[in-house]
């Protein structure tokens, strides 16, 4: 027994050593038969952390070769969509133009260990994101047709707002709205979408418009002749209850249009644009646009000045009324023939609305009256916007007397 436990201890340090080896050895072993190498992957490089002012302007790439260890028993099928490849581009420097950021592989799985891939960097350019106001608007028009007479375009917006990376925005000279007209003389009237161009009218891609339509107007004539034409406004809505249309005045009463000769002929008014009343109880006061039709051209002025003055509805009223007396002595009695009155009053709906609902009283004054039956002339003192129209009856009979003295008080020695 001793010798067998002298011949364990005898050297042991090199004894353990070989052992450890030995377990490496296998590690390595059992790892290097696990371990898989594709180079037949196409893993998409996706951008993170992107700064809001910053634009990506390179193609990040793929991830093409993947080492990675996973369990031999495990059943694990790996492609492409076993991994993610990321970069994080808040470390690509906007002021260099293009710059090398590290690339991230991760297993979706967390039983694949990646060991390694390529490529382990890539070049990324970004660009910090401007903007530019005040950019005009032109029209470029293809093949004008030959034998018509074409006026100017009339756009809106005339001019945009253009963003996007800085060295393309400093490039755009205008934006251009290319258009074709029609062969038969029809204007041209529709929104068109806006393109960027540097001076020789090359297209810059990157680049956004705000908006990114205008609306194009070109007149076409193939036979202009000019006529001055009636202005009927287009009033629409109803001003609110109790009041009414008085006066509706347009200024110019008449406005040069042009256009061709078919056009002109069953032309015999030219509406605006819609005047709103809807709830109005006052003047209403507006400036709109002629509705010219297609075919058709202001020469002056396209707008006009219209005036809608209002007046309130009237109409009449009966009410009752109760009567009051006025200046009434506390050692007399009043006795009236009627105690309450018709009262016809007049004026505006909305003051008339006013009043229902509410009462108001007709006065009878008899102050200084004597005792005996006096007929007394009522006044009636409408509310404010009111007018008296009628009373019935318009007077009153008062009988005034005096209060009976009882026995006890008549009794009393003075």
């Amino acid at each position: 027994m001793t010798r067998a436990l002298a011949f364990l201890v005898h050297n042991w340090p090199l004894k353990f050593a070989a052992v450890c080896l030995a377990a490496l050895l296998y590690a390595v072993l059992v790892l290097t038969q696990n371990t898989q190498a594709r180079s037949d992957l196409r893993i998409p490089i996706r951008g993170t952390n992107l700064p809001d002012d910053v634009i990506l302007l390179s193609n990040l790439g793929e991830v093409t070769e993947v080492r990675f260890f996973v369990p031999s028993d495990s059943g694990i099928r790996v492609d492409s969509s076993s991994f993610e490849a990321t970069v994080d581009l808040s470390r690509a420097d906007p002021n260099a133009g293009s710059s090398f950021v590290p690339v991230e592989v991760h297993a979706i799985d967390d039983r694949i260990r990646v060991l390694g891939f390529r490529p382990q960097t890539i070049n990324v350019r970004v660009e910090r994101l401007i903007a530019r106001d005040g950019i005009r608007v032109v029209v470029r028009r293809l093949d004008d047709p030959i034998g018509l007479d074409i006026r100017e375009p009339q756009i809106d917006p005339s001019t945009v707002t253009i963003r996007g990376p800085a060295s393309q925005v400093r490039r755009v000279d205008r934006v251009e709205a290319v258009i074709q007209l029609d062969p038969s003389g029809l204007d041209f009237d529709r929104d068109v979408t806006l393109i960027p161009v540097d001076v020789i009218g090359e297209p810059i891609a990157n680049v956004d418009v705000d908006p990114p339509n205008a609306h194009i107007n070109v007149a076409v004539f193939s036979n202009a002749q000019t006529r001055s034409i009636p202005v009927v406004p287009t009033i629409t809505g109803m001003p609110a209850p109790g009041f009414d249309i008085d006066t509706v005045t347009v200024s110019p009463l008449v406005a040069p249009v042009e256009g061709d000769e078919d056009a002109l002929v069953a032309l015999g008014r030219l509406d605006t644009q819609p005047i709103s009343l809807t709830g109005a109880t006052s003047t209403v006061d507006r400036t709109v646009s002629l509705a010219l039709p297609p075919g058709v051209r202001a020469v002056g002025p396209t707008e006009v000045r219209v005036i809608v003055t209002l007046k309130p509805v009237t109409a009449t009223r009966v009410y009752t009324a109760g009567v009051v007396l006025t200046g009434a002595r506390s050692d007399r009695t009043y006795d009236l023939s009627v105690d309450r009155v018709l009262v016809t009053l007049g004026g505006s709906v909305a003051d008339l609305d006013r009043l229902e609902g509410r009462t108001f009283a007709v006065r009878a004054e008899v102050a200084g009256l004597e005792p005996g039956s006096h007929i007394v002339k009522l006044v009636v003192t409408p509310p404010a916007g009111l007018a008296l129209l009628a009373a019935s009856p318009d007077s009153v009979t008062v009988t005034v007397g005096v209060p009976a003295t009882s026995p006890a008080a008549s009794s009393v020695s003075p």
